[in-house]
């Protein structure tokens, strides 16, 4: 699951973003309104957690403007101002969660993994290619019955092909949905995971799931 967290205090969004990312999520980061927004807008998340002051525009806002664009990713506000005013109005803003600061960890995260179950229920949260197994809800990866640990990009790497099974996707697809990167022909970031992805799927075995096609891109076969 991709997390976008709007935060600007630095050292309790280090702090979150930590806690999430050992929790086996994918996490960016924004430090002002303006900056979030953007980021929200143009790349594909299945969370954000949204502090509500901000600098250049506060969470309000950019909730306000998220629901303008038709944007309905689900939104958690993480935020001091918590009398029930301030709730009430994130709420009818659009905002599917309310967590008042100062807040306890373990409680953020059992919040996120709530809307990680929905998002699951809402598919099918094991994949089965030939003798490859991926659990996405358990993030867990199997290869003829063969356990496989992957870091956190490496799984969503694999997710993402193997939910576009026998689809060709380009080097620039893979950038946006997962760095949050422009195509940059100079860069090696894809190379580099598909690399170790590919050597810890295929330790031990001779079929290759995961196949370039020339100027085109990458796929995952089905068959």
């Amino acid at each position: 699951m991709k997390i976008l967290l709007i935060e600007d205090e630095l050292k309790l969004a280090e702090f979150i973003k930590k806690a999430l990312t050992e929790a086996g999520f994918v996490v960016d980061h924004q430090a002002d309104g303006t900056s979030g927004l953007a980021c929200a807008m143009i790349n594909a998340y299945d969370l954000v957690i949204l502090d509500l002051m901000l600098p250049s525009q506060n969470g309000f806002e950019v909730l306000k403007n998220l629901r303008n664009f038709n944007n309905q990713v689900p939104v958690t506000i993480i935020s001091a101002l918590s009398n029930t005013e301030h709730v009430v109005t994130g709420l009818d803003l659009g905002a599917n969660d309310y967590l008042k600061k100062p807040f306890e960890m373990s409680e953020l995260l059992a919040r996120v993994r709530v809307w990680q179950r929905q998002k699951l229920a809402a598919g099918n949260s094991r994949l089965t290619l030939l003798d490859l197994e991926i659990d996405v809800h358990k993030r867990t990866v199997k290869r003829a019955g063969k356990n496989i640990e992957l870091s956190n990009r490496e799984f969503l790497l694999l997710e993402l092909l193997a939910t576009q099974a026998d689809q060709v996707l380009s080097k620039s697809y893979l950038l946006e949905k997962i760095w949050n990167m422009t195509f940059d022909p100079g860069s090696n970031v894809i190379e580099v995971h598909l690399y170790q992805l590919r050597k810890k799927l295929n330790e031990g075995f001779a079929h290759q799931h995961i196949q370039t096609v020339v100027n085109r891109g990458y796929t995952l076969k089905s068959t």
